[in-house]
């Protein structure tokens, strides 16, 4: 089975100011001279992280990584203030700012979950400028896929996280829980915020592996991570990610004639493999691989060997 490339650190870096206050941290890795392509961290409000570094061979891919507005070490953070200029729109603006920035024409794109999001509104609004797109996790933000996974649909599978996750909503809220997730996060009392972002962000932590993982439940827990993480998530989550409804499956066409590859946990029940599937449909000439034995999460064997897999695949493909 095919493993992550050996760590690697970046062989330049710095903050770019993409206006509206924001400066979005950057950095470079791997061969300077190599194929040119952006790693799309997911959340929205994740951050990057080294081992995102490590899916591609450092020999022959020039990776660019970057936190997304108001995560990571990107600038205002976003565990408190405001979200007005962190939209999808702006991200995709951001994206071509930094394909300026390192100066070239086409770049490979690689998104999982909200990266997948992000990945797919870009590719189809700026296909000339990508060169292939690999996907995991699919994700296209439309209300029945939030549903599923924040209004009760895989509480199904797990009943006691659940609970946890209900815990900070006043019962009479429920019936809105996104929405009302989203009130508290923005609540201006900082207790308030906090205990929400904790819940919000753990129930993520706590189902997105196949099998446990004390070590993201920790670090999901951590209280500026999770500010951050669950006050983006649930801004785009209550604006349908400023996409119209079914926006990105309905454009999938514009991505004709692009080489691509969507890779899919069979058991991931933070973004069911139906939309995978649906995507798939929409663009047959992407190869749809079925990662059997992983859930959701990029960092799960089954999920890196065949993102590995197509990173060597996509070397040669100019």
């Amino acid at each position: 089975m095919r493993d992550l490339y050996p760590e690697i650190e970046p062989y330049d870096q710095g903050l770019l100011d993409v206006g509206d206050g924001q400066r979005i941290h950057w950095e470079l890795c791997g061969n300077p001279a190599g194929r040119p392509v952006v790693f799309l961290h997911g959340g929205p409000g994740g951050g990057i992280t080294p081992l995102h570094r490590r899916y591609f061979d450092p020999s022959a891919y020039r990776v660019l990584l970057f936190d997304q507005r108001g995560c990571g070490r990107s600038t205002p953070h976003a565990s408190a203030g405001d979200l007005t200029a962190n939209t999808t729109w702006h991200l995709v603006a951001d994206m071509e700012r930094l394909r300026e920035m390192i100066g070239v024409e086409r770049w490979m794109v690689f998104g999982g979950s909200w990266g997948s999001t992000l990945a797919l509104a870009y590719a189809e609004t700026h296909p000339e400028r990508v060169s292939g797109l690999i996907l995991r996790g699919i994700f296209t933000m439309r209300r029945s896929e939030i549903d599923w996974f924040y209004e009760g649909g895989a509480s199904a599978a797990f009943p006691d996280y659940w609970e946890l996750f209900l815990a900070p909503i006043p019962e009479e809220e429920r019936g809105g829980l996104v929405e009302a997730y989203h009130r508290r996060l923005n609540d201006p009392d900082p207790e308030v915020r906090a205990e929400a972002a904790i819940a919000w962000s753990q129930w993520e932590a706590r189902t997105i592996t196949l099998l446990p993982d004390a070590k993201m439940i920790a670090e999901y827990g951590e209280r500026d991570y999770a500010l951050a993480f669950a006050r983006i998530e649930a801004h785009y989550m209550v604006n349908g990610a400023f996409l119209e409804p079914g926006q990105l499956l309905r454009d999938a066409h514009r991505l004709r004639g692009i080489p691509g590859e969507i890779v899919q946990g069979r058991y991931d029940l933070v973004t069911p493999a139906t939309t995978a599937w649906e995507l798939h449909k929409a663009w047959p000439e992407a190869r749809f691989t079925i990662a059997e034995g992983a859930g959701h999460a990029g960092n799960e064997p089954a999920i890196i060997h065949h993102l590995v897999e197509a990173t060597d695949r996509f070397r040669s493909i100019t």
